[in-house]
């Protein structure tokens, strides 16, 4: 029996007890009923692990969007706070809306295209160009609103739907290789093998296997240890300063808002728009299907719970990113490594946002990171994407034929829009010459007639 004593201790214990369990259940109350994580077999604890995991999977996005980007002529710490807040708002919209574990960042792929082609290629201001992924993205926006989004989806052949992706990895590779300086430019031969016993190149090459045998063994944070690896090894033999790991964010008021809304509608441009929001189509609808199918939530169509909702958050997350200063937004892959780990609700995107908003405060590290130390994630995200192309009927060359200059057309003339161009207007010619009309979709014709009209009468003057 406890003494008189120790009774009002064991009273004082008991109540703390009850106050702690009594809040512990109306925050597990009020995450229940908002992302109904019983009905989807989930848990906070299990929710917050999933997020942070995407995020661990994704993070290499702010460290290599600043790299790509400032070849356009942006400041690089500018773009990686923009980066970083743009995530955010992305993972925790599509957390709050969608009730979905998918994360959203800056597209892989478009950034290059933006700074290498666009911008660098054209000749264009980044002002302008960056009014170019504004105006895409409202496109992108307009048709998921109007429901057009999933009538493309659903029409446009399936080897153009694999050759896109591919094309762009294809294209991120090759700025991978060129950011080791692995692939340098020749006047006899247009690209030739760089130095390959600099240290750009032994940096660069040991970072894309350190990704590559990390990631086979399962490790979900592959680039990032090899993004920190190759820049510490960097550090260590004074290729790059010191200049610290936290601080407070710089200022991006050279950055948001200064884009070129009146230059970008020059009628030179109108294939770039285009291509913006025809990629950006493909790219984060195909990313969605991919991450809820992992889920359980789609059916035979590829249609998910609240797929409404899911695909105005990333075509309005688009427009808010082109304002602020950075590429088109889409969805990640990388949210599948989340989903794979328990996530099933909008909750663990959130988690992924909030730790977005964390790593604004590490300007310091990202500016010290160099070219070299992503090129073997650039590289990498290349294999992934173009790996799609095994998918294609090769006994078929109305169908493997138009897939394949997609593809290739992108890093040979360092343009996406010349390779969708190139696509659609070989799948079409191919499809006529065989006698095939009836597989070719009014809209398939529509867009190639366009980019015919392009070619002709704007290209050429």
């Amino acid at each position: 029996m406890s003494t008189p004593s120790n009774t009002p201790h064991s009273d004082v214990k008991a109540a703390n007890s009850a106050e702690n369990s009594s809040a512990a259940a109306v925050k597990s109350g009020l995450f229940e009923r908002f992302f109904k994580l019983s009905s989807h077999n989930t848990s906070v604890s299990t929710e917050v692990i999933a997020g942070i995991t995407t995020f661990m999977t994704m993070v290499y996005i702010v460290f290599v969007n600043p790299q790509i980007l400032s070849a356009a002529g942006m400041d690089a710490s500018e773009v990686f706070v923009v980066t970083c807040m743009i995530s955010a708002i992305g993972c925790i919209a599509m957390g709050l809306i969608a009730n979905l574990p998918i994360a959203l960042a800056p597209a892989m792929g478009l950034n290059a295209f933006f700074a290498f082609s666009v911008v660098v290629g054209m000749g264009v201001s980044w002002q302008i160009g960056m009014g170019t992924i504004f105006w895409g993205a409202v496109c992108f926006a307009i048709v998921s609103l109007l429901g057009i989004r999933s009538w493309i989806l659903t029409n446009i052949p399936k080897c153009l739907r694999i050759g896109i992706p591919s094309g762009i990895g294809l294209l991120i590779a090759m700025v991978g290789f060129s950011n080791a300086g692995i692939v340098v430019a020749s006047p006899a031969t247009m690209i030739t093998v760089g130095d390959l016993s600099s240290l750009e190149c032994v940096l660069g090459a040991l970072g894309f296997f350190i990704i590559v045998i990390l990631a086979s063994r399962g490790i979900h944070s592959a680039v990032l240890v090899s993004i920190a690896v190759v820049t510490a090894i960097a550090a260590l033999m004074g290729d790059i300063e010191y200049t610290g790991i936290v601080s407070m964010p710089p200022s991006i008021s050279n950055t948001f808002g200064e884009l070129d809304l009146a230059g970008s509608l020059d009628v030179a441009l109108m294939g770039v728009i285009f291509s913006f929001a025809l990629v950006s189509l493909f790219d984060s609808s195909g990313t969605m299907i991919g991450v809820t199918e992992k889920c359980g939530f789609t059916d035979k169509r590829g249609r998910f719970p609240r797929m409404k909702q899911a695909l105005m958050t990333d075509s309005a997350t688009s427009v808010v990113g082109a304002y602020m200063g950075t590429s088109t937004v889409t969805a990640y892959i990388e949210s599948s490594a989340g989903v794979a780990a328990g996530g099933r609700t909008g909750l663990a995107a959130i988690v992924t946002g909030l730790l977005f908003i964390l790593v604004i405060f590490f300007s310091p590290l990202a500016a010290m990171v160099p070219g070299y130390a992503v090129a073997g994630a650039l590289v990498y995200v290349g294999i992934l994407m173009s790996s799609e192309l095994a998918k294609i009927d090769g006994k078929d060359l109305t169908e493997s034929a138009p897939a394949f200059i997609t593809a290739v057309m992108m890093p040979f003339t360092f343009s996406i829009t010349e390779g969708v161009a190139a696509g659609f207007i070989t799948y079409c010619v191919l499809k006529a010459g065989t006698n095939r009309w009836r597989e070719i979709h009014p809209g398939v014709a529509i867009v190639a007639l366009l980019f015919i009209i392009k070619f002709a009468f704007v290209d050429g003057h």
